[in-house]
Formats: C-alpha cells, structure tokens, sequence
C-alpha cells in the first residue's frame, strides 16, 4: 500500500512539474510576442505651440522579428494610435537572425503608410554589414534615413528640428555627434530640436551634452527582465541593474526617452517586459507664453 501511495504521490509531483513547466512556457512566449501600447507625455518650457499635443510612435530594436504576417499586427497596432511621425531608433535588423529578402522594405514601406517614418542604424545593422544598400531600399519604400543629418518638422505653423546620427558601430571616419549638434545651431539658430541616437547608456556622459531638448534611444531592451524598483536586471551589455532602459529621463537639461523595444537578439529573451509600441505626446509646459 504505502509502495502505490509513494507512486501517486511522485506522479502527481511529475505532472505538476510538467504543468508549471508548460505554463511558463506559454507565459514567456506570451511575454515576448504579445504588444504592449505605452504612453509617455514629456513637457518641455520651449516647445513651439504649434507641436503641442504632437503624438510620435517610436519603434525600436525589432531584430528581424514578426508580429503577424508581414508585421501586420505591428503595423495595425501603429495604425490606431494615429502617430503624426514615427522614429524608428535602429537595431531593425539582427545580426545573429536569418533576415527575409523583403523584411526590411515590407517594413519601411507600411510603417510611410501610416505617417511620415525616420530611421536611424543601430549596432546590428553596422555588425551584418551592407548598410548602404540597407539605407537605399528604406528610402526607396518611403522611410527617410536620417544619417548624421538633420531637417525641419513643420506643424501647425510651428517648425522644430529633427537630427539623426549613425549608430558608433558605422564608419570609422563618420561624422560625430558633436558636429552634427554644431551644424543644427548653425543652420537653425537655437531651435527646439530631437535627437535620434540608438544607444541609450550613451545619454548620460555624451549624447545630453549635444544641447538637444529631446534625445530618443532604443538599445537598452528595458533591462530585457523587468523586476519591481528596477530599471531592468541585466543591459545588453551584461551589466546588472542598468539604467536608462525605458521612459523618460533628464540629465544635463536634456530629455532622454528610450523605448523598450520588440524584439530580442540572439538567444536573448524578455520577461515582464513585453515587447513596446511607445506612444509620446509633446507638451508645452502649462504657464508658458
């Protein structure tokens, strides 16, 4: 008798294992797959009226991932926000991931539908190589490449300045970061403007220095796992606890907003951390003339 209880009792422990096992599983495919709508409101004294109110969807870190065929659950879930710009702040593509012939084209060109789209590289795209070409059939489907360069945004008529630098990863001879900041103030004069850099742990001791009103990254993955009081448990990088991984931050005068991004490289997976289509409203600060 006590044999089969024994028995009992170890094949319940087995299948409750299995159980716990299985729901896991589908709690972490859920984790990584299922879209996360987030919203961010960052006021700033200086912001022209007309760009109050803006709304931008910003897009990062997709790493060759799908959501639906062709992206069309991403696409859609873009779509409903009603984004007057869209940033996409590199990492599209993944090193470490087979990339589809048409993936980046079916991107760029659904994302232009929607509302006028911005790219910048990021790290994987400069490690795959072919970054020209890359560059060419996004502008060909609609997206602008912003290249360590800038241009204005026209808006109720109100214009800020919108620049855009290649990730670290690029040419060796590219231009830096502190001439294209010198070129917006020489072409602008002291203007309201946003920077697009992909590496969010660059903010603090370099990109805030530029002078921009808003810098806006990807890279960090949130901290890949989310847990309570953290800004993540692990960087990219492998450093544990970073910071600068997702939201708003200020540092030096300047804002930073980093996206958490969609996908995952490599074998890297997320948890507590779903995959983020941030939503930011410019706000001019009450009180303001």
């Amino acid at each position: 008798m006590a044999k089969h209880v024994r028995k009992r009792r170890a094949l319940r422990t087995a299948l409750t294992l299995l159980l716990a096992g299985v729901l896991a599983a589908l709690f972490i495919r859920w984790d990584n797959r299922a879209l996360q709508i987030t919203h961010f409101e960052p006021s700033f004294t200086d912001l022209p009226d007309g760009f109050d109110g803006c709304r931008i969807v910003v897009l990062g870190d997709l790493h060759t991932a799908c959501f639906g065929e062709d992206n069309a659950e991403l696409l859609d879930a873009v779509r409903a926000e009603t984004p007057e710009y869209i940033f996409l702040v590199g990492d599209l593509l993944d090193s470490f991931h087979d990339i589809p012939a048409d993936y980046a084209a079916t991107v760029a060109e659904g994302l232009s539908a929607i509302a006028p789209a911005y790219y910048i590289t990021g790290n994987h795209e400069w490690a795959i190589g072919d970054v020209p070409e890359l560059k060419e059939t996004l502008t060909a489907h609609g997206m602008t490449v912003l290249s360590n360069q800038s241009l204005q945004l026209e808006r109720n008529g109100s214009t800020i300045v919108l620049a855009g630098i290649d990730d670290p990863n690029g040419y060796a001879d590219q231009k830096p970061p502190e001439t294209v900041a010198a070129e917006v103030y020489a072409a602008y004069g002291d203007p309201f403007w946003i920077l697009l850099a992909h590496r969010n742990n660059y903010f603090p001791e370099h990109y805030s220095l530029l002078g921009a009103d808003l810098v806006v990254s990807g890279h960090g993955h949130g901290g890949l796992v989310r847990l309570p009081f953290t800004d993540g448990l692990i960087s990219v990088e492998r450093t544990l606890f970073p910071s600068y991984t997702a939201g708003l931050y200020e540092e030096s005068g300047s804002a930073l907003f980093v996206t958490r991004g969609l996908g995952n490289s490599g074998s890297t997976f997320r948890l507590f951390n779903r995959p983020e289509v941030a939503v930011v409203t410019l706000r001019r600060a009450a009180g303001q003339p």
